[in-house]
């Protein structure tokens, strides 16, 4: 099983209600993208079969076809699934992934199947927005919250899986995790995510362009991360603190993104605090927006006419 680093309070609970036979039918797993829920879901759902090894069995069912919007009929076809008897043994597990993405029609739908599952059938539900979760839902689950990790387990963390890394890169990539360990292999290893990186600074740095040309500019190339919107608008907010802080304090240790301090110090002198709040609503208010489906390029187009003008 893969080893995960810091959460030991949750691990060993979750351990503790196997060694006792007090499983709980339903658990629900809370933290940030990138944080953890997903291996120590998968570990429970091996020792909840019995089994040592990590591999593919037949009786943990991954259930990531979780899309915005997730109707009652996806989950007839959840529920369906789930009523199937194991393949191989008298448990089965199901790992749902996103769960904050169901409709709230398809959360009560749900209901009655989280509250009593199959005998033998265990349902770890995944999610990042707790508040998009219904309190009927919640109520029938053991709940669990990962908070971020410290930064002694963060270097841990960089320490047994990127050990040729110099100092200076380690500091640098421990004030970008901000304690999630995920955002440094897609920081290290994902090419997309830093293009998506400096895709999310340029955006703000040329916001006092006031050229339309920017909206046709950026607009095609944010259309080329779709599906990764959310991340882009979250690397938007980390630059937009990192300006704001140090135009605020002037230290460089408290900056998110250390590899961009010289631009972050440069708009920190030539972007008032008054814009930059204005840039954080209109970068929530889009993400409210797509959130509900609305259609991306206009809303995207609009976002980018809204930076202009603040």
């Amino acid at each position: 099983m893969k080893k995960v680093i810091g959460h030991e309070k949750i691990i060993a609970s979750l351990d503790n209600s196997i060694k006792n036979q007090t499983l709980s039918h339903a658990y629900l797993l809370i933290g940030e993208d990138g944080i953890g829920k997903s291996v120590i879901a998968s570990n429970l759902a091996i020792k909840i079969l019995g089994k040592e090894e990590e591999k593919e069995y037949a009786d943990i069912i991954h259930y990531r076809n979780i899309k915005k919007g997730m109707g009652v009929n996806e989950i007839r076809e959840l529920i369906e699934e789930i009523n199937k008897k194991p393949f191989e043994g008298e448990k089965k597990v199901i790992i749902i992934y996103k769960t904050e993405k169901m409709t709230q029609q398809a959360q009560n739908a749900f209901l009655k199947t989280i509250e009593e599952p199959p005998k033998g059938v265990h349902i770890i539900l995944l999610c990042e927005n707790s508040e998009a979760i219904l309190d009927t839902m919640k109520s029938r689950c053991q709940i669990h919250k990962l908070n971020m990790l410290t930064e002694e387990e963060i270097r841990q963390y960089i320490n047994e899986n990127y050990k040729m890394l110099k100092e200076e890169e380690i500091k640098v990539i421990v004030s970008f995790s901000g304690g999630i360990p995920g955002r440094i292999d897609k920081y290290l290893n994902d090419d997309s995510f830093n293009n998506m990186r400096n895709l999310g600074f340029n955006i703000l740095k040329d916001s006092n362009c006031k050229d339309m040309e920017y909206v046709v500019k950026y607009e095609l190339e944010i259309l080329k991360f779709k599906d990764k919107y959310e991340d882009l608008f979250t690397i938007m907010l980390s630059f937009i603190r990192d300006i704001m802080v140090y135009k605020e304090t002037g230290n460089e240790d408290i900056v998110i993104n250390k590899d961009k301090i010289e631009s972050v110090s440069y708009m920190s002198r030539e972007v008032s605090f008054t814009k930059l709040n204005r840039l954080v609503n209109v970068i929530n208010d889009t993400k409210y927006s797509l959130d509900r489906n609305a259609n991306a390029a206009m809303t995207l187009d609009v976002m980018l006419l809204n930076i202009l003008e603040v």
